[in-house]
């Protein structure tokens, strides 16, 4: 059996080295994209481009607007009618999905990263991406901040600066500092 490399580990749920010249070239690769980025606004000669470099498959119907962050943007896909707000930080070792209608305010976190418990293997360059998924027709207010592992359920809102550490049901609101669900949506169709 094939050994995985560090970036296939990386996208597999396992402990992997961040330092390995796969990921680091990566990284690089992102960071130069963003920082082009940062620059320019959505109607900016040049933004549809950078955009779809950094995040292969970006539906024409969907907006990121600068300043915008990520490890990768390879790691991130990204459906029909999305909007993500200024300033958002998508930290994609592991895979990072967005509904379609997604709606994600301003100052918003995504994190997939963990780092080791034990303090000594923090110590080392080595950490383990869990993926976070956000459903359908959701929408983040602003500076939410969704921790590594979460799936947030479709037709969910998340009250601005929560803090999402456990998944969310469909059709819930959530809120707070850990999120928990403060209601059930019900919408009339």
């Amino acid at each position: 059996m094939k050994e995985l490399t560090e970036f296939e580990k990386m996208r597999s749920r396992q402990l992997y080295d961040f330092s390995d010249p796969e990921i680091m070239a990566s990284l690089s690769h992102a960071k130069e994209v963003c920082t082009k980025l940062q620059t320019m606004t959505i109607t900016s000669d040049g933004y549809r481009g950078l955009i779809e470099d950094l995040i292969p498959g970006i539906p024409e119907d969907s907006t990121v607007c600068p300043p915008f962050h990520c490890d990768h943007g390879n790691g991130i896909s990204i459906g029909r009618n999305v909007f993500v707000n200024y300033n958002c930080t998508m930290l994609d070792g592991g895979n990072i999905t967005i509904g379609d209608n997604v709606k994600i305010g301003p100052n918003c976190q995504l994190y997939t990263p963990q780092h080791p418990i034990d303090h000594v293997a923090r110590r080392k360059s080595i950490e383990t991406a869990y993926p976070v998924t956000i459903g359908e027709d959701t929408w983040l207010g602003g500076g939410v901040i969704v921790c590594p592992g979460v799936t947030i359920g479709k037709r969910c809102i998340i009250g601005a600066g929560s803090v999402v550490t456990k998944d969310i049901p469909d059709d819930c609101m959530a809120a707070g500092n850990p999120a928990r669900v403060i209601r059930e949506l019900r919408v009339k169709n």
